[in-house]
């Protein structure tokens, strides 16, 4: 099909029949933004316009677009083997992506459990950690310990540990019972605008010990959080806060998950966000970036001691729990495509390498109307604003909006504007997000 017969179609296209995911549907029907190719650092609309990518996808295409190892590689495996049963049943490929994934996890944690998604991740790890203290003799175990703020994928699982109100208020009468949460780590009256990790607000994790007192340890299966909150604005935790966490957890019995569908594989400068920080949980949850946002897939990294007690019953299904599409073939393909990619070009470590260019370009925007922080680490960044007048969030998708306009995708949340490009960025590309942004800011006022 040729560019202009492309135009044609999206042009005459109904928009009327898909019920868009986290969008408002009617706004954005009435003015739709509408990608059709990628290729490295950017998209192009339907109207041939590049789109210099800012968001590698949505957290996902941590090694740029159009890889063709990763579409050789899906098309050679669909056509030796398209789909094959997980249950009862095994393939070659989902092995070998499981011995990779822990070849690069944290020390002990060499069990992989496929999924589809981040969500799905989630709710595998959560009945996971129940099964896990069932199999231990801890039948007690069953409550949950998220955090505010945190975002946990949208299953009836994941959205009750989770701490975003506005993913909850609607379901608020079928979330899982028991669960409690810990308080956020924003703090902007203290760590405003600051460069990495801040430096205080560990204590909050202490905030673990007085739950443990009011529920009891015998009766909480595990805590689980993301080592950085991404999809409420680019949370960082404070120096010392994960340490903490691990010290309570491990004292009580309580198992530690780290929520890493957005921190994993590169983002933050080491292949997992526990790695760069060195705190190893006893889980991660990942999805996204594992295969470049290729085929819809997520894994749990599982520590070798939780795997080995769930086989100590008697012969049978040790775990009442998967997909269909857990493993997937051509899923796993790509996986492996993408991890090859990540190690021959060493993208982990250009994250680091990166950092402190891409640390200097965001807070170079200090200053400009309305800002109220910058937080960064690796290749991401978050720039909050006060809302204007006419009411949260209206200033943010202004912002989001003319930097679109202007060949620049940016992600927006509320009144906070995330930037996480590809892991291929230069500081060429760099400069031009910032650029715009900074435009976009002005303009917008």
């Amino acid at each position: 099909m040729s560019d202009s017969q492309a135009n044609m179609q999206s042009e005459t296209q109904s928009l009327e029949h898909y019920w868009m995911p986290f969008t408002a549907n009617r706004q954005f029907k009435s003015k739709p933004r509408m990608l059709a190719e990628a290729q490295g650092m950017y998209y192009k609309d339907t109207t041939g316009r590049s789109v210099l990518d800012g968001t590698a996808g949505l957290w996902c295409c941590n090694a740029g677009h159009g890889r063709k190892e990763i579409s050789q590689a899906v098309s050679k495996q669909i056509h030796k083997l398209d789909f094959a049963p997980s249950f009862q049943m095994g393939h070659p490929i989902a092995f070998e992506l499981a011995e990779r994934l822990a070849q690069i996890s944290p020390d002990g944690l060499n069990k992989v459990f496929f999924t589809n998604s981040g969500s799905e991740s989630v709710d595998s790890a959560l009945k996971i950690a129940i099964n896990y203290h069932r199999s231990n003799g801890e039948a007690t175990r069953t409550r949950f310990i998220g955090r505010e703020l945190g975002y946990h994928g949208v299953g009836f699982g994941g959205i009750s540990v989770g701490g975003i109100g506005g993913n909850r208020k609607t379901f608020s009468q079928q979330l899982l019972p028991g669960v409690d949460h810990l308080p956020h780590t924003l703090d902007m009256q203290n760590n405003a605008f600051s460069r990495g990790m801040p430096k205080t607000g560990a204590e909050k994790a202490d905030v673990l010990e007085q739950l443990v007192a009011l529920h009891g340890a015998e009766n909480i299966a595990a805590v689980i959080v993301e080592p950085m909150s991404g999809s409420a604005g680019v949370i960082l935790p404070p120096e010392g806060y994960l340490q903490r966490l691990r010290e309570i957890t491990k004292k009580h019995g309580i198992l530690l998950i780290f929520d890493e569908v957005i921190t994993g594989f590169g983002r933050v400068g080491d292949a997992f966000a526990s790695q760069r920080w060195g705190v190893t949980p006893d889980m991660i949850t990942t999805a996204k970036a594992l295969n470049n946002g290729a085929i819809p897939m997520g894994a749990v990294l599982i520590d070798d001691a939780i795997y080995d007690a769930s086989m100590q019953g008697p012969d049978g299904i040790e775990l009442f729990h998967g997909y269909t599409y857990s493993g997937h073939p051509v899923a796993a393909a790509a996986a492996i495509a993408t991890l090859d990619i990540y190690q021959n070009e060493q993208l982990f470590e250009r994250s680091r390498e990166l950092e402190g260019y891409f640390e200097e370009a965001v807070h170079s925007l200090k200053g400009l109307p309305n800002i109220i922080d910058i937080r960064n680490i690796g290749l991401v960044g978050g720039i909050q604003f006060s809302p204007s007048e006419e009411g949260v969030g209206k200033r943010g998708f202004g912002i989001f909006e003319h930097c679109f306009a202007n060949g620049t995708l940016v992600r927006a949340t509320a009144d906070i504007i995330a930037i996480s490009p590809p892991l291929i960025i230069d500081k060429q590309q760099i400069d031009q997000i910032v650029n715009t942004l900074g435009d976009a800011i002005r303009a917008v006022g």
